[in-house]
């Protein structure tokens, strides 16, 4: 907390940059920290090198044939891992954060993994999650659905889900997860910058025309209305099955064999022992505070992380038709005939091609 307290000017000058979606940060530069990343180079040259190595493998798809992707992003620990292998085993293709590997791979002067897409013709629809932070500032400023674009995956074969989730109980996962890793002041930081590139994530998406819809992970405390209320949003109705939710044949760990999402390699360096811990369905789960201080919660407040979140929930709630409570609390969904179309099914069935 005292790197934040002596530089908190400059750590808001350079929020409000972010706050106004400013172009001056396409310039910032990305200092090493000699383990998760190896060179100094600036944001605009890392994202036009990322999206040259996914052009290479883009350009043999013809344009027909790009599926359409759902695309989750969020900051880290906003339950996006859980919901990807929710679209996994309602049987769409869920990947794990392929243009962040990529990024990773970039960074540690590593070997790139070519990210093989399925043909619309076999796959329809695809998901795939993007998470920011928590290591380097690359992670906590970068735009996959931008690198995406400019590899060639079309606007309109894109659909955006700004994923969220209270800052507190994010924040304390932060603290939870990698303050062991990283500097807690450090991590204070980063969170408040991925936090915050929310902005330029979503106007970024507007510009190029890509359709958003939000999720917030509180939506899950009744799990099988929000799944159903957002695979209607997204036009997957006839692919979801309360199995999907309720049955995830006995996954702990999402990077085991019984997991329904698809990796792709990066560094060695990133893996960590039990973050992505699973359940036997699709869920919200209770967490406390932890270590998260008065101080840190003051500081999220003075720079609006509350505020994006509760922005994100209104308009999670709108968009799919549901009711949030207050934080702490159950939520209700209000009623909607359509949400009856998402079928019971047993675990493991055929679903039908969208």
């Amino acid at each position: 907390m005292s790197i934040l307290t002596t530089r908190f000017g400059d750590l808001s000058r350079f929020t409000e940059l972010m706050r106004r979606d400013d172009p001056s940060i396409l310039k910032s530069w990305l200092e090493p920290d000699g383990r998760y990343q190896l060179r100094r180079i600036r944001l605009d040259k890392m994202t036009n090198s990322i999206a040259g190595s996914l052009a290479e493998v883009f350009r043999q798809v013809p344009s027909d044939e790009f599926p359409m992707l759902h695309y989750g992003w969020g900051r880290c620990r906003v339950g996006s891992t859980a919901l990807a292998n929710l679209f996994g085993v309602a049987g769409i293709p869920a990947y794990f954060q392929p243009v962040k590997a990529a990024m990773r791979n970039f960074l540690t002067d590593c070997p790139q993994t070519p990210w093989a897409l399925p043909s619309a013709s076999d796959q329809p629809h695809l998901f795939s999650k993007e998470v920011a932070g928590p290591y380097l500032m690359a992670e906590c400023l970068f735009i996959p659905l931008q690198i995406l674009i400019e590899a060639g995956y079309p606007a309109d074969r894109l659909h955006l889900i700004m994923l969220d989730r209270e800052p507190a109980l994010s924040l304390a996962s932060w603290f939870t997860k990698w303050s062991d890793r990283v500097p807690r002041s450090r991590l204070l930081k980063h969170f408040i910058i991925a936090s915050l590139n929310a902005i330029r994530v979503e106007a970024y998406a507007a510009r190029e025309g890509v359709r958003t819809t939000h999720y917030v992970h509180e939506a899950s405390r009744q799990p099988e209305r929000a799944a159903a209320a957002l695979f209607r949003r997204l036009e997957l109705s006839d692919r979801f099955f309360t199995g999907a939710v309720t049955d995830w044949n006995g996954v702990e760990e999402f990077t085991s064999d019984k997991s329904s999402l698809i990796f792709t390699k990066e560094p060695d360096i990133y893996f960590v022992p039990g973050v992505h811990r699973a359940g036997s369905s699709y869920r919200y789960l209770d967490r406390g505070l932890g270590s998260v201080t008065d101080g840190d919660l003051d500081l999220l407040d003075r720079m609006g992380i509350q505020d994006l979140y509760q922005a994100s929930a209104d308009a999670c709630a709108r968009e799919l038709r549901i009711s949030l409570e207050p934080a702490g609390m159950a939520q209700t969904c209000l009623p909607d005939p359509a949400l009856l179309v998402a079928q019971s099914r047993p675990a493991g069935s055929p679903v039908a091609a969208a």
